[in-house]
């Protein structure tokens, strides 16, 4: 049978799962879908993790010793969530040494309550790059006004960042800006660049669903002939941008520095419209030098029926652009869409995480007192934060 997940990683895609439990570590399930299904990097985010405490009971000693020694909720989720990512960079680390540091990266999240606070972001990424402690760690900072600055400083001080969180070209190429100055900033500061690693996280599947709610509102054939095609065209012109950047005499300047380029990531990449085909975010955003970040559920779609075309992106730019001159002409405000998005976006992870907070504190309380399985009393909490964050 053909491969078609080395066919799509030949390709220059560097396939990621996006998800995370301690069962899929202890099971060694993680570390089978990197040797079989060529999974090259982990992303988390609040909702993962507040389905992951809710479904298992591997956490229950864990849970246990915190409410016994009275750690307050906040440090308990720090010391539940940093333990899975420290284990699951062990699991990948062999891709992290094959790849020279490039892949098998493991993405950690900071509070995203804080997403419109520079320092404190800086503050919080510091301190879980040294609870992890593993090289190959991403700290996760949204690509909000207040995460530009943060991003900057937080690689000056040679952490890894994923950036997270980006609907709109025009803030992508803010987080380029932000990635070069923290590059240039750790290198004064004498840190190793081929040591720090960055992806630009673009959120693809979100697009799509506001834009074909404005379209279908509009309701004309011409607006609904273009639902489907927002999400794919914006990505496109996306790695047009990066194209540029990383080809340019201030990245060159940095690369023989021994710099790695800061890859786009293409996230939120399971179709909604059950309509579209399962793994069109996939099929349609092959280029080399991409990351891909997938539920499993993706990638054993891909593995079935996915299919390699060689690039997809290069050469879309024109159409890609007329796309946009025609959702404009329909009456589709592209600007007010991404405003919309990233707004969301902050609110739905912040939502996650006080559920994350709220299941946590439900089980540190139920593992004080001896009630049942401790773990369980988050469950209610995990359902409402996995529907309010959604795929990351």
């Amino acid at each position: 049978m053909t491969d078609k997940l080395n066919e799509l990683s030949a390709a220059g895609v560097a396939v990621w799962l996006d998800d995370l439990s301690r069962v899929r570590l202890s099971s060694g399930g993680l570390d089978q879908l990197r040797r079989e299904k060529h999974v090259a990097g982990v992303t988390t985010n609040p909702t993962i993790f507040a389905k992951a405490l809710s479904d298992a009971d591997e956490y229950n000693w864990q849970l246990h010793d915190l409410a016994t020694r009275g750690v307050e909720v906040e440090e308990s989720v720090r010391m539940l969530t940093t333990y899975d990512v420290r284990w699951a960079c062990d699991v990948m680390r062999p891709s992290y040494d094959a790849s020279a540091g490039v892949d098998g990266r493991v993405s950690i999240e900071v509070d995203p309550r804080l997403a419109h606070e520079s320092d404190r972001t800086v503050a919080e990424a510091k301190a879980l790059w040294w609870l992890v402690d593993r090289p190959n760690l991403y700290i996760k900072i949204p690509a909000t006004e207040a995460g530009l600055p943060a991003i900057t400083a937080t690689l000056a001080e040679g952490i890894s960042v994923n950036v997270t969180l980006i609907f709109g070209l025009d803030r992508y190429s803010a987080v380029m800006e932000a990635f070069l100055a923290g590059l240039e900033q750790a290198k004064a500061n004498g840190h190793d660049l081929s040591k720090i690693g960055s992806v630009a996280s673009f959120f693809v599947s979100r697009v799509d669903s506001e834009v074909d709610k404005r379209l279908e509102k509009v309701g004309s054939d011409q607006a609904k002939a273009l639902k489907g095609k927002a999400a794919i065209a914006n990505a496109q012109l996306a790695y047009e941008r990066y194209t540029e950047v990383f080809s340019s005499d201030r990245w060159k300047a940095l690369a023989a520095a021994g710099a790695h380029p800061q890859r786009p990531l293409w996230a939120s990449t399971s179709t909604k419209n059950p309509d579209y085909r399962d793994v069109i975010y996939v099929e349609e955003l092959i280029a080399p030098g991409t990351v891909n970040t997938m539920p499993e559920s993706v990638i054993h779609a891909y593995a079935d029926h996915g299919e390699t075309r060689g690039d997809t992106i290069t050469g879309s730019y024109d159409a890609a652009r007329k796309v946009f001159t025609d959702l404009e002409s329909v009456g589709v405000d592209m600007d007010d869409v991404i405003a919309t998005l990233e707004r969301e976006g902050v609110e739905k992870f912040e939502a996650s995480w006080q559920e994350l907070l709220d299941g946590v504190r439900k089980s540190l309380e139920a593992a004080a007192t001896g009630k049942g399985a401790p773990n369980k009393a988050a469950k209610g909490n995990a359902k409402a934060a996995e529907k309010a964050g959604g795929n990351a």
